[in-house]
């Protein structure tokens, strides 16, 4: 009697592999409450818009105060790090843990031109950076 093979079956079981292994690499760069060892933990997602006198940035950090962001502006490119604090209670169970914590850092490289930061804004979640086009 031949046995046949279901491919399903050899596709299911490697995509659980597939999943633990994402579980795993997640595990180990979300980890809550330790120290950044080295470089930044994640990277926050950014819109660039452009008008013709102001250069807008919208970078993501939902729960990030203010006093934990810094920004430069150094050859011609922005550079903005800081971190998200783990504040959870004593005895808390994380059912789901979806948004990153530690320290990030963005780079964004500027088009063409001089720049001068004009604003400097943290609002509804979003770094708001707004530059003016100098010449």
């Amino acid at each position: 009697m031949t046995k046949f093979r279901d491919p399903a079956g050899a596709m299911w079981l490697q995509a659980l592999k597939m999943l633990e292994q994402a579980d795993q690499l997640h595990r180990r760069f979300f980890q809550l409450g330790k120290p950044a060892a080295q470089g930044p933990v994640w990277e926050p997602p950014a819109d660039i818009l452009e008008t013709g006198r102001y250069l807008q940035i919208l970078i993501a950090l939902p729960g990030v105060d203010a006093s934990d962001i810094t920004v430069s502006i150094e050859n011609n490119r922005i550079h903005v790090i800081g971190a998200r604090q783990a504040s959870l209670p004593a005895n808390t169970i994380i059912r789901r843990l979806e948004i990153p914590y530690g320290r990030f850092e963005k780079r964004i490289d500027l088009p063409d031109g001089h720049f001068q930061l004009l604003e400097n804004v943290v609002k509804n979640g979003c770094l708001r950076l707004t530059l003016n086009k100098l010449g």
